[in-house]
């Protein structure tokens, strides 16, 4: 098989999709004849192919995807002009918090925010597949330990953790937020924004930011 008709088999694939694919499941494609390598090769070519036009091709968590370009989204969005509500910022700091930060348990994210997070707020999480009890704390009361899923990564277009930008300021922490909320469209509808009761550090203040942080896939 040549190599023009191994792009096209692949961009058949990848456009029909409902799903990312990743390149195991790529190579079915071709009885396992091309390896892992040579999927990888053509697929960078694939995207290069595609650089000029309105689609790209892109990794993610879950593997390999064709999507529209940041830049048209605003022309697409006037198809469907109704957007449904946002998520409040409070269930995006918790989120943030945790992609930041994980494993967390509820108290660590009350820890950093500074109030009592509701369980709603996570369930709204969980409810969009975004993050995911992956275990517990071994300490009193076993609280549960939340991560993010490869989901989160899918919507955000990211392939790992380590692509999030760093956050050294209120301001570059405030940027984070605003993405993740374009990211949540379509996201759950949401009804009043849910009251949350500010917690006391040992220091007597609040925690009202995201400390500085980066870090590496976590375990």
């Amino acid at each position: 098989m040549n190599t023009a008709d191994a792009k096209r088999i692949l961009e058949t694939a990848l456009i029909c999709s409902t799903q990312p694919l990743q390149v195991r499941e790529l190579r079915v494609l071709f009885d396992d004849e091309l390896g892992a390598d040579t999927i990888k090769s053509l697929l960078a070519e694939l995207q290069d192919d595609w650089a000029q036009r309105g689609l790209e091709l892109v990794s993610v968590g879950s593997g390999w995807r064709f999507q529209s370009r940041p830049e048209l989204r605003d022309h697409l969005d006037r198809l469907h002009p109704e957007k449904p509500p946002r998520y409040t910022r409070a269930v995006l700091e918790t989120l943030a918090i945790i992609a930041y930060r994980q494993p967390v348990t509820r108290g660590d994210m009350e820890d950093i925010r500074g109030v009592t997070i509701n369980s709603l707020i996570l369930k709204q999480l969980e409810d969009r597949n975004w993050v995911e009890v992956i275990g517990h704390r071994e300490t009193v009361g076993r609280p549960a330990l939340f991560a993010t899923t490869r989901q989160f990564l899918d919507d955000l277009g990211l392939a790992s953790l380590d692509q999030l930008p760093l956050i050294e300021s209120p301001a570059q922490q405030g940027a984070l937020i605003d993405a993740l909320a374009e990211a949540a469209q379509p996201g759950l509808p949401m009804e009043e924004e849910i009251v949350e009761a500010p917690v006391e550090s040992e220091a007597g203040t609040e925690a009202a930011e995201l400390p500085p942080a980066h870090f590496g896939t976590p375990s």
